[in-house]
């Protein structure tokens, strides 16, 4: 977290928002709220939009026609996934019409033919690599073929790696978690497209020609590390899986250069985060360390008590991870 000493709004900084959708602009097939104005503005501010997903499941088409159903303008060309991120990956290695077995749903298959690959079923087809991504159609019959396939040499490759996906429900399983079926079912480790590994921020920045990106997103693990990894700023927004501890004990990798309650964030200045006195301040807010536990102290907005306390506690952490039980009395003043 920067200091900043303008007013301008956050989102002035940056040219393209490369925003991660489930738990950042929708859950499920609901808006986060205050989601759709919040972009409309960015727009208006002549931001590029570019909706980056792990989710394979289904086709650009189908989700730029989702977002715009919910208020969010977005072509098929503004949405960037893991599937297509996966499928340039198999093609860059496999020559035109191999044979690809798609352990997936109707957006990694079409994202295999887009690239020039033959997607099939069966491993019966000499499959040259098994693509897996998440699909809440999976069948035990097609883990069973992609097993088939990786044990006679199918190069193995996962869209992502995200053990859980957040809904409107709750978190439930992601392909992360799917994929150690055909993993432990033969021992071969499936390379990863999504993020954080640096494919899908590739085609993002081959696709966007963004100069100045910040990626935006709800998990430290993907969107986050994959931001740190990239070099470029980030904004972390609490709509979805990470949480005020997950924040105060994050890792340098994990540590975003920006947080907020939403994506209402983007159109606030950037907070100004300072080493003061008597410890980290921000907004009214102080965090200082007593006694081996991290105090905090202040009102108004509570994001900026988060911000205050992250900048103690990831200074007291050093390379590190700070401690849980003593960071957590912090969480009790913030009401987030």
């Amino acid at each position: 977290m920067s200091p900043h000493t303008n007013a301008a709004a956050l989102i002035e900084g940056y040219d393209t928002l490369l925003l991660d959708l489930d738990g950042v602009v929708y859950l499920g097939r609901h808006a986060v709220p205050g989601a759709p104005e919040a972009l409309a503005a960015a727009q208006v501010r002549g931001v590029q939009l570019a909706f980056v997903t792990n989710n394979a499941s289904r086709t650009p088409g189908a989700i730029a026609a989702h977002l715009s159903g919910l208020g969010i303008p977005a072509a098929p060309e503004d949405v960037v996934t893991s599937a297509q991120a996966a499928a340039r990956l198999v093609a860059e290695r496999f020559p035109p019409g191999s044979p690809v077995l798609v352990v997936g749903g109707m957006g990694l298959r079409t994202a295999v033919r887009a690239c020039g690959l033959r997607p099939v079923t069966t491993a019966l087809d000499g499959p040259v690599a098994v693509v897996q991504g998440i699909w809440d159609a999976m069948s035990y019959g097609l883990l069973c073929e992609g097993t088939l396939a990786v044990r006679a040499g199918a190069w193995f490759v996962a869209a992502n790696a995200d053990t859980t996906m957040p809904t409107n429900r709750g978190e439930l399983p992601g392909n992360g978690s799917m994929s150690r079926v055909i993993a432990t079912a033969t021992g071969v480790e499936p390379v990863v497209a999504g993020k954080p590994e640096p494919p899908l921020h590739r085609e993002s920045m081959i696709r966007t020609r963004a100069e100045r990106p910040l990626i935006v997103g709800d998990r430290l693990d993907t969107d986050i590390e994959g931001a740190t990894r990239a070099g470029v700023d980030s904004l972390l927004v609490l709509t979805g899986v990470a949480g005020p501890l997950d924040l105060l004990t994050a890792t340098p990798r994990h540590r975003p250069t920006h947080m907020a309650t939403d994506l209402s964030g983007l159109l606030e200045p950037p907070a100004r985060v300072r080493r003061g006195p008597d410890g980290w301040e921000c907004g009214g807010w102080t965090a200082r360390w007593e006694g081996g536990r991290l105090g905090l102290c202040g009102a108004a907005d509570p994001m900026n008590g988060l911000r205050a306390a992250c900048a103690a506690a990831w200074e007291a952490a050093g390379d590190g991870r700070a401690d849980e039980d003593a960071v957590k009395p912090v969480l009790a003043a913030l009401d987030l």
